[in-house]
């Protein structure tokens, strides 16, 4: 049995970090911006002059949280202080981060990629995430 999942593409993928990019220019704020595909591999990735340099890879782990769970990356710090367990699991992974910024790309209610905004304040990494989302006509997700 072959299982197809469905995924975004790389040029939409760009399309989404150069919107992202853009909000946060708009806005005055520095940002970087990662989207992965389904599977969590990465297809864009833009870290805006003056941004340093850890802010790229927490985007690039918001986007893979976001994608591998289905939901935005802040919705998880919930779950992680009801379970101490649960906890202790995010905490042993190297990728999951569950600061605001990283939502889901979702398609017809499908999970197809993940993006995720780092270098701002929470909500404005998520706004820039749901500008680029909204841009390119995918579900609302947070």
């Amino acid at each position: 049995m072959i299982i197809q999942k469905p995924t975004i593409s790389s040029d939409v993928a760009m399309r989404l970090a150069q919107a992202a990019v853009a909000h946060a220019k708009d806005n005055g704020w520095t940002i970087a911006v990662s989207v992965v595909d389904a599977s969590g591999g990465p297809l864009a990735s833009w870290r805006m002059d003056q941004a340093v340099a850890p802010v790229a890879t927490y985007a690039m782990d918001k986007a893979y949280t976001a994608a591998m769970f289905g939901t935005p990356s802040a919705a998880l710090a919930a779950e992680m202080d009801v379970s101490p367990g649960q906890r202790m699991g995010f905490q042993s992974r190297d990728r999951y981060l569950v600061w605001g910024g990283g939502l889901p790309i979702r398609h017809k209610g499908v999970v197809v990629g993940g993006i995720g905004v780092s270098g701002a304040k929470d909500f404005e990494d998520i706004a820039c995430a749901e500008v680029a989302l909204a841009a390119e006509g995918f579900d609302k997700t947070s």
